[in-house]
């Protein structure tokens, strides 16, 4: 069963609309979500994998809600530097995220994210340093 989340009353913005994102489930105490996405075939390189950069771009739309939802909606994140470690090729169809806050400080949240595909796969992992914005400064 789904959690109520801040994120139910935020619009979402068209890159989460092209990536297929998601909720799925969240834990807001614990600062986790898990999210999901769908790997379009546009995504594919020549290789016909999805690109790495839609990757990272899904791992990004995984950290930053969590953050969002573990405040309850106060704090938005702007990605200082993101680590990626790509593990295994990722196909067209379904890919899923779980996002976690390794630890909120006053002005720098420290991330981590794992996507997943609908096998169990692991495909990629990320780290991230995030600057800590109140939504309603960076949101308007």
């Amino acid at each position: 069963m789904p959690v109520a989340t801040a994120l139910d009353a935020f619009p979402r913005p068209p890159c989460a609309e092209l990536l297929g994102w998601e909720m799925i489930h969240a834990r807001p105490a614990e600062g986790w979500v898990r999210v999901s996405f769908q790997a379009k075939p546009q995504f594919r390189n020549p290789a016909g994998f999805i690109q790495g950069g839609f990757l990272a771009a899904m791992l990004d739309d995984t950290m930053g809600p969590a953050v969002f939802v573990m405040t309850e909606g106060a704090l938005y994140t702007a990605t200082i530097d993101m680590n990626v470690s790509y593990v295994a090729p990722a196909k067209v169809g379904p890919i899923y995220g779980e996002g976690r806050v390794v630890h909120l400080g006053k002005s720098v949240g420290f991330l981590e994210a794992e996507l997943r595909d609908a096998t169990g796969l692991l495909i990629a992992r990320a780290t991230s340093t995030a600057r800590l914005v109140p939504a309603e400064k960076a949101l308007g």
